[in-house]
């Protein structure tokens, strides 16, 4: 089958058949090993967290779930003295995160490290957690289209109605934290479920021009 067969007949999304996908306004290698991108956090990182963090407050950033380290790699270019954490538990993230991490020549600043959450960061502090986990519900993973199903499923479905890895984000994320820093987090459609369980944080929930919703932000003063 040639490549429009493909797209048509078994509804692969383009960036898994061009292995191709842009971020940010870069662009990152992509294969059915990892999710597409499409994030709103790219509008985030372009305008560089402002106004939550200073842009000369930020040396330190993590990402969680990394995938294919479209984040640190953005992140990196955004903040130009930035060192930067990349964890992800999958192997076959890794692979691909180490891939363009080495495609845009960023290995001083990006470091890739197989870790779930926070295991293999004992004693690290960041001035900014970002993390994109997985956090579709059982529930609307069922309504997702044709084209969802070819991405890596245990990189969107969640427990919990999406919130088994949030919930453990948000209690380790402040011992991991510097003073001033914040935690962004991705969690889509489970918004509502969030503020539910966690009644007493004071989610900041970002507007994007472009589109998108269900990300927080929350600074280590309102996680301690």
């Amino acid at each position: 089958e040639n490549l429009v067969e493909k797209r048509i007949n078994q509804r692969v999304p383009v960036a898994y058949l061009v292995n191709q996908a842009w971020f940010a306004g870069h662009k990152f290698y992509v294969d059915e090993r990892v999710l597409i991108p499409r994030s709103p956090f790219a509008e985030l990182i372009t305008s560089q967290f402002m106004p939550w963090i200073s842009y000369s407050q930020v040396k330190t950033i993590l990402d969680i779930g990394t995938g294919g380290a479209c984040i640190p790699i953005a992140c990196a270019y955004e903040f130009s003295e930035t060192v930067i954490d990349a964890v992800d538990i999958d192997d076959d993230a890794i692979d691909v995160a180490n891939k363009n991490v080495a495609l845009h020549e960023l290995q001083e600043r990006v470091h890739v490290i197989k870790s779930n959450l926070f295991e293999q960061l004992k004693g690290k502090k960041y001035d900014l957690i970002i993390s994109n986990p997985p956090y579709v519900g059982h529930d609307e993973m069922q309504s997702l289209p044709e084209e969802y199903l070819h991405e890596p499923r245990h990189a969107l479905e969640a427990d919990d109605n999406g919130l088994e890895l949030v919930g453990q984000i948000l209690k380790q994320a402040s011992e991991h934290l510097n003073e001033g820093g914040i935690l962004a987090v991705e969690v889509g459609n489970s918004k509502e479920a969030l503020i539910e369980q966690y009644p007493n944080l004071p989610f900041i929930w970002l507007e994007f021009e472009n589109g998108g919703d269900g990300v927080f932000v929350l600074n280590k003063a309102d996680l301690v």
